[in-house]
């Protein structure tokens, strides 16, 4: 019988609130030396996730994720990076219902796969842009909410980049970016 090791309950569980199957998020915890949650979803989303295949009776074309990347150069409260955040995933959703069968399909799989959603940090515009042009390359949606200026932040700011398509894709360009 292998020995099983110790993880961290908290870390567990807040990897498994990621979407990050126990096994996986176990697997992540110990290969990362149980450091943080941050340090093993990283090593899940841009290692594991990538080279030791999916869970049973997933497809890699199936598995989508949305993937929110906020402009951390703004250094807005918490409950402003929230609504941001939330203006960003209604934008790319409403976008990708008005583009193309394609995208509505993505949309319907991703929804009934348990809708995978991921906040990162961005370093600032220009890395925000940088990213943003990777996924046009890769011909990923995406969507950047430009701030209306109205509380905390100058009218026209770039404030959250959203990011949905397959997994393995998306991970080309954010898989080096830390949780926010």
């Amino acid at each position: 019988m292998a020995e099983t090791k110790e993880v961290n309950s908290v870390f567990l569980q807040q990897l498994m609130e990621l979407g990050i199957s126990e096994e996986k998020a176990k697997e992540a915890l110990i290969k990362t030396g149980n450091q943080s949650s941050d340090s093993a979803a990283l090593f899940y989303f841009s290692e594991l996730e990538m080279f030791s295949g999916f869970e049973v009776g997933e497809s890699l074309s199936d598995a989508y994720k949305m993937v929110f990347v906020v402009n951390m150069e703004l250094n807005m409260g918490i409950g402003k990076v929230g609504a941001q955040v939330a203006h960003a995933a209604v934008g790319l959703y409403r976008m990708m219902m008005e583009e193309s069968d394609n995208w509505q399909q993505m949309l319907r799989t991703w929804d009934n796969d348990g809708a995978k959603k991921i906040v990162l940090k961005g370093l600032n515009t220009g890395h925000i842009l940088e990213l943003q042009e990777q996924a046009c390359q890769l011909k990923l949606p995406n969507y950047l909410v430009q701030d209306a200026g109205r509380t905390q932040i100058v009218a026209g700011s770039r404030t959250v980049l959203a990011i949905m398509g397959e997994e393995k894709l998306v991970n080309r360009v954010t898989g080096s970016l830390q949780l926010l």
